[in-house]
């Protein structure tokens, strides 16, 4: 069945912006005019090969979704392999994105070696590069979460296989047990053997802190997004994943809200400042845009 864009009222609905919320936040659920409709699929994208059912905000609550608590109250941030400052994103970037974007405490762990003795791994026989065995991962990441992790996310510049007849998956995630990882690898242009142009950097930073988010936000339960243009739309190819905006559209912020409590003035303040002190100024002057319409100014 071809995909079929939501009409006003199922969008309004998908919000769930009832009386009785505190006023900036029903303000914040308000779409104004700085949210874009979900684009329609072309061929190969997402949509065109994925069969969403949608998940508004209150099919999201029914769900039961994971909520961090007192004991499970941080996110965990583990590096694998090495991050060459010639195609690594920093991780002080990673760790101050997920912390604005979610306004919980993250930790960084300490770097862990993807030798064989630790992850199954192979030789790909198509590109011929190096690839780590992603179900190790999660079983290594289960046996050594901490006991305040809310969830634990990998990630790495080596390219990921999930099982011997996979050429490659971009990343994989347990959300019952809130462990994940993701691979960098081929977001660099060296990977396919072109150049590093001018530009490089920023654009695999802002590639970076998508996926960062994207799969972060999977883990507090938050389904792929067909009611706007947004961050947790899902993606099928390189070119789609860049063409998602670095926000999310009322719909996935009110879950977070929800299962995170945080104060949607002091969330988008945060991750303002994050935009602007990494040289992100378009995302930056989106942000101050709806701090204004939030505030009526």
């Amino acid at each position: 069945m071809a995909f079929r864009a939501p009409d006003h009222k199922e969008i309004e609905r998908a919000i769930g912006n009832e009386p009785g919320l505190p006023l900036f936040l029903r303000r914040a659920l308000t779409p104004g005019d700085d949210f874009e409709p979900i684009p329609l699929p072309h061929p190969g994208d997402w949509l065109s090969v994925q069969q969403e059912p949608g998940q508004g905000f209150h099919e999201f609550v029914a769900s039961h979704p994971r909520k961090p608590d007192g004991r499970k109250r941080r996110i965990y941030l583990t590096p694998l392999g090495e991050f060459p400052d010639e195609s690594g994103p920093s991780l002080q970037m990673l760790k101050d994105c997920a912390e604005a974007y979610f306004m919980m405490d993250v930790r960084v762990t300490p770097q862990v070696d993807v030798n064989p003795g630790r992850f199954t791994s192979r030789i790909n026989p198509v590109t011929q590069n190096f690839q780590v065995l992603s179900l190790d991962v999660l079983v290594y990441l289960r046996q050594h979460m901490p006991k305040d992790a809310f969830c634990t996310l990998a990630f790495t510049m080596e390219d990921l296989y999930p099982e011997e007849n996979w050429n490659f998956v971009f990343g994989q995630a347990s959300l019952n047990t809130g462990v994940g990882v993701f691979s960098f690898a081929r977001y660099d242009p060296a990977f396919y053997g072109h150049a590093r142009k001018e530009g490089y950097r920023p654009l695999l930073n802002m590639r970076c802190c998508k996926v960062l988010v994207h799969e972060i936000a999977h883990m507090f339960s938050l389904a792929h997004c067909t009611f706007f243009h947004c961050l947790m739309n899902g993606s099928n190819h390189l070119a789609e994943s860049d063409a998602r905006p670095m926000h999310l559209c009322p719909v996935c912020l009110h879950k977070l809200q929800y299962s995170i409590g945080f104060n949607v003035m002091e969330c988008y303040q945060k991750i303002f400042h994050f935009h602007r002190n990494y040289g992100f100024d378009r995302e930056a002057q989106w942000v101050s845009r709806r701090l204004e319409y939030i505030l009526g100014t």
